[in-house]
């Protein structure tokens, strides 16, 4: 693709493209290359809309019916912001297979960048049928942009995944966050996104599942350090934070109101929304689960362990109100009057060139740095099994 502009007609035109793109940067494995893409629909909670000013009206089933430009405009601009993330996370993972500790995580990276792969895919499919040349000109740039060109729209897309330390954390806190961005695109009154988004979280929970076991993996078989993981969980997961978008923001106050995006936990949630707190309301809910996530991972280590944490909401934060602001990644304390202190500090909270050098040198002496993965079905054996009960599901439940 470098150095040409192939415009777009049909989607068997960016197929071609998508095909392109998986030999450039070089995952195009067998495995990868036979299997069959396809675009998925599955089943919406409700056909009528659940919020915002149209609620009780019937979704949207193509564009022509969503009644302004600017509705469609933040509907292009979520899909766009979607699919960008899931061939982004690809680019970032392309060098792992070579350094897999097992034939099973090896199967586990080739299906989660199966699957990521289908959910950029859908995301294109939704551009190319329904948005016209806009739609078509944005699935076209999807694959143009680079994450290791620093590209990507988002700033977690661009961060280096180099390492199964890294590549764990990811997929266990960053497609976490995935998870909540597809819930809440589920109740979209745009109704084609809502029934992508089924498939995908299905998909989704293998991806979340296989960070999740790795991490207590490593904290199980206790050869990496556990001050070196919490620093891999602080970089990862304050990432995750800023996915959420700003505070007071507009734009998440302008699709709650449009009914195309909503509150993660909307469907059980019958409080009044706080329109300019949008976006911290699910990122508060977003940390209360990772609390969670991280005790369990901390509680898998070898006794007398320092216990890991989940950094602090505040801490590392490079957009909304506390960006680049200083506060302890454990307590959330301000350290604005002990900056000498705070910058001295950071080192010890996230990773550093000598802290991957460390952990490469680790994984590339200690066999036993993960503990193995046991009773587990074949990864590839198995991705079509989710398929199969979303299938089964009515379009209206």
């Amino acid at each position: 693709m470098p150095g040409k502009v192939m415009k777009i007609g049909t989607f068997s035109d960016w197929e071609g493209l998508f095909k392109e793109w998986r030999q450039e940067i070089g995952v195009n494995h067998d495995d990868i290359r036979n299997f069959k893409f396809d675009t998925l629909y599955g089943a919406i909670e409700t056909e009528e809309i659940s919020f915002g000013h149209y609620k009780g009206r019937k979704k949207w089933e193509n564009i022509i019916q969503i009644p302004t430009q600017n509705m469609r405009d933040a509907l292009l601009n979520l899909i766009v912001y979607q699919g960008d993330t899931e061939f982004a996370s690809v680019e970032q993972q392309r060098y792992l297979f070579e350094t897999a500790p097992s034939d099973y995580d090896r199967a586990s990276l080739t299906r989660v960048m199966i699957e990521e792969m289908r959910h950029g895919w859908q995301m294109c499919a939704l551009l190319i049928d329904h948005f016209g040349d806009t739609g078509r000109v944005e699935a076209r740039k999807m694959l143009e942009r680079k994450a290791y060109e620093n590209k990507r729209l988002l700033g977690s897309f661009n961060e280096e995944c180099d390492n199964w330390l890294d590549f764990f954390a990811f997929t266990d806190f960053v497609d976490r966050d995935g998870k909540f961005q597809l819930q809440m695109l589920k109740y979209s009154a745009f109704a084609p996104l809502g029934r992508s988004m089924s498939y995908m979280l299905r998909e989704e929970a293998f991806h979340m599942g296989t960070g999740n076991t790795g991490l207590a993996r490593i904290a199980e078989a206790g050869v990496v350090p556990g001050w070196l993981m919490q620093k891999y969980l602080n970089k990862w997961i304050s990432s995750a934070y800023d996915l959420f978008g700003t505070d007071n923001s507009s734009s998440a106050h302008w699709a709650y109101v449009w009914g195309i995006k909503g509150r993660y936990d909307e469907l059980k949630n019958q409080t009044e929304p706080k329109m300019d707190d949008l976006n911290d309301y699910n990122r508060h809910l977003y940390r209360d689960e990772c609390v969670d996530l991280v005790r369990k991972i901390s509680n898998a280590q070898q006794p007398g362990s320092t216990p890991l944490y989940c950094p602090h909401i505040k801490f590392n934060r490079r957009i909304g109100r506390w960006k680049e602001q200083m506060f302890h990644p454990q307590t959330g304390e301000p350290m604005i009057d002990a900056e000498k202190e705070y910058r001295a500090q950071l080192d010890t909270w996230l990773p550093l060139d000598a802290d991957k050098k460390l952990l490469k040198d680790i994984i590339g002496a200690e066999k036993k740095w993960i503990a193995p993965r046991t009773g587990a079905k074949d990864p590839l054996m198995t991705i079509g099994e989710v398929r199969k009960s979303a299938i089964n599901l009515p379009l209206t439940q």
